[in-house]
Formats: structure tokens, sequence, C-alpha cells
């Protein structure tokens, strides 16, 4: 007998029990984003693998670890996308989007990345993501981190805490750069391995080190923002004024640098402490070089994504196993046409409904057992016709499922097609209209 196949490992299953939580998180991110003027766009799963090094930076943990990356039979080095913000911008200089325009985009799908599986961490994850290209200012940083607000806001999400900090120009993280390297040089025999790869090629990401001897070190490490230039201060502090006068609290994180090369200027995270260690619910900040550093003209750039497992994880909405609302029946072969066309007039009439129609007959008992299983709140049964003559129309039987009340009277005998729907258009309460 062949060994039965499985998932792969820190990949998982969405269930029909899932899946609702699912699609109505997903229907009211897509909304939210409609509102603030974004459009969709759908990028491919799988990317050339030097879009990946040259925009998240060779030396970030993503390209060095996480990236799932191989060669097709053409010999292409080719990547499982980890993230969304390059794909998008490569998507939006091949097809010329944001040549001498703004434009904002979202998306949502699949990410992958090659990492150790652990609670709300996953090697196949979803991100809900938005990307604005073309605004300097910080009126747009503190849209996006409103627009995640807004998200909390309507999935009832109050435990969650914004956290920024500014990462400044180029040149300001060059200049801090030298002398972070030299102080973190002279405790060198004091970091963790992890923090010692790190100091020739990316010592800004020790500053968020989890590790908390490595932290005692950085506590007194030189700040960036004692290298920002004016201008980089006038943007963060325009940043904070904005959010204040929003009603936005907020908590200036100097240690707050994220793990992609592109960034620049304003971060931020949003963070609750209800999902332990991995309490990063959204993140995101400006990226004003990656444009060109893909190969276009230079373009102001900015944009966050969040993890949609995450949050599925807070909200922690309780399985919906249910297939139906209303169970049409059926006893007798004869009855079989009639039962198939009732249930396509009760999805035309009730349009918001879930319809089942008993497709395998059987007795009325296994039915009826399968109608309450299905969750359905009516059984609707498919009786013949009387007086029984060809032109007359078949009757309907309603009978109640479930114990919740309901404001109209279940009809104690069959009704006609006409009658059964707009008894049931009454009783869902429904604004459809029967038929004429």
């Amino acid at each position: 007998m062949s060994k039965t196949l499985q998932t792969l490992r820190g990949m998982h299953d969405v269930l029909p029990a899932q899946t609702l939580s699912w699609s109505r998180l997903e229907s009211l991110l897509a909304h939210t984003a409609r509102r603030y003027g974004y459009q969709e766009i759908r990028m491919p799963l799988v990317e050339h693998t030097a879009l990946f090094t040259r925009g998240i930076g060779e030396v970030t943990d993503i390209v060095e670890k996480e990236m799932y990356s191989f060669a097709d039979r053409n010999g292409d080095a080719l990547t499982l996308r980890p993230e969304g913000t390059a794909s998008c911008v490569r998507a939006c200089l091949e097809h010329g989007l944001i040549h001498n325009q703004q434009r904002k985009l979202w998306y949502i799908g699949p990410m992958f990345r090659h990492e150790r599986p652990q609670k709300g961490r996953y090697r196949q994850f979803h991100q809900f993501g938005v990307e604005a290209f073309g605004v300097n200012g910080a009126e747009l940083d503190v849209e996006l981190m409103l627009m995640a607000a807004r998200i909390w806001q309507q999935l009832g999400i109050t435990e969650v805490e914004l956290q920024i900090n500014t990462l400044g120009s180029a040149a300001a993280r060059s200049a801090h750069r030298a002398v972070l390297i030299a102080y973190l040089q002279a405790h060198r025999e004091a970091l963790d391995d992890e923090a010692r790869a790190r100091l020739e090629t990316n010592p800004l990401r020790i500053l968020d080190s989890k590790n908390p001897a490595v932290q005692a070190i950085v506590a007194h490490a030189p700040a960036l923002a004692d290298y920002l230039d004016e201008a980089d201060r006038d943007n963060f502090a325009e940043v904070q004024a904005l959010l204040t006068a929003a009603g936005i609290p907020f908590v200036v994180n100097p240690r707050l640098v994220r793990g992609l090369d592109y960034y620049n200027r304003t971060v931020f995270e949003w963070v609750t402490h209800s999902l332990g260690a991995q309490g990063t619910l959204c993140a995101g900040g400006r990226y004003d070089g990656l444009v060109s550093q893909l190969g276009g003209k230079a373009t102001p750039a900015a944009g966050f994504a969040l993890g949609l497992e995450r949050l599925i994880e807070l909200l922690a909405q309780p399985d919906n196993d249910t297939t139906a609302d209303i169970y049409v029946l059926w006893s007798e072969p004869a009855s079989k046409a009639a039962a198939l066309n009732a249930a396509d007039a009760l999805r035309d009439a009730l349009p918001s409904q879930r319809v089942h129609c008993a497709l395998d007959g059987g007795g009325l008992k296994n039915q009826h057992r399968r109608a309450d299983r299905s969750g359905a709140l009516f059984a609707l049964r498919i009786e013949p016709p009387e007086p029984a003559t060809p032109d007359a129309p078949p009757r309907w039987a309603i009978k109640a499922l479930r114990d919740e009340p309901t404001s109209v009277i279940i009809p104690s005998a069959a009704l006609s097609p006409d009658e059964a729907i707009a008894w049931l258009i009454k009783a869902l309460g429904t604004t459809a209209t029967a038929p004429t």
C-alpha cells in the first residue's frame, strides 16, 4: 500500500471550516484598499532570483537563508517570491505603470520563505500589501498607518501598538554605519555568532537582535538619530505631528530598522503582545531608492504588508463548517427534476442564501439527516402536485431545522413555489423579491 502523502513542513491547508474566515478577511482588506484609492495588481509567484538579490539585498536574512531558489530546465535562476514589493516594482517598470505618474496598488497572495516553522510563522504564508508611488511627503507615510489603523478598527483589534522610526538618507546611514561598526568591533567578543556575521555586511540589523546579551551592548551604541540631516529630522517630525493630529498613538523605537535593505526614512510596525514572540502584525515604510535600483527612474515610494495567518489567529473566529441555508429534498424519482429546478429558483430569488439539493437521493430520513448536518436553517421537500395533473406545479413543504426563533409561522401545509419563496424571503429577512 502506498504511503499517504502530507503537506510539506511549514506549509498548511486551509480547510473548508476555516475558509469563510479567510474570505471575509480578504474581502475586508480589498474593500479598505479600494476606499483609499488603491487598484489591485496580481504578480507571478515565481520571479528571476536577481530581482530579489538586487531589490532586497544580498546580505539580508531573506536572500542569504530563506529563499526558495532553483534552476529551471533552461538553467535560469528562479525564486518563489519571498515578499511582494520587489515584484510589484518590477511589474510597474515592465508595464510603464509609474512613468511620470502617481500610482497606488494593492495585492494579496502567498509568499515563501524557508525559515524555521513556529506559531505564526510558516514557509508558505499569505500577505496583503499596498504600494504607493510618486508621493514624496510625510502625508503618504501617515496615510498608510491610518489605513492599517482602520483595518484594526474594522476587525475589532484593540491590543496593538504603532512603533515608528526613521532610517534617514543613505548619507546618514553611511556615516552612522562607520561609527557603529567601530563601536561593535570594540565589543566583538561579547557578540553572538549571528551578530558577528552581520558586523561587516549589515551592522544595522544587529540593532534589532533578540539576544538579551547583544541587546545590552546595543543599548549604548551610537544612535542613527544623531547622524540625520536637517531634512531627515524635519520629515520625521512631520510624520509624528500628522499622527498626533490624526489621534493615532505611537512609540518612537530607535531600534526599529526592518530587515530589507531598500528602506529609507520612515519605517513602522504595528505590534501586538497577544501572539507571543511573533507579534508583528503589519510592517512597512518608505523605499525611495528601490525603483531606480531595479532600473527605473528615481521615484519616491512607500508601502506596507500584513500577514493573514497572524490576523486569523488573533481574531480566533470559530470554525464554520456549514454548507447550506436551505436544503432541498425529494422522495420520488419523478420529483428529481422538480428538485433541481426548485433549488435554482431559490438561488435566483434569494441570491445571498446557500441552497443545496440532495443530489444522491436516498430515503427521506437519510436526506433529512444530511440536511441537518449541513447546518441549513430550513429543509424544503418537493411533494407531488394536487391534483396530480401533467400541468400542475409541484408543492413545496417547508420544515425548520434549527431552534432560532422566526418572526413568521412555519406553514403547516405544502405551498406553491411562489408562496414558498415569498415565505422564505420573509423568514430569512432578505431584500430579494419573489418572482412574478
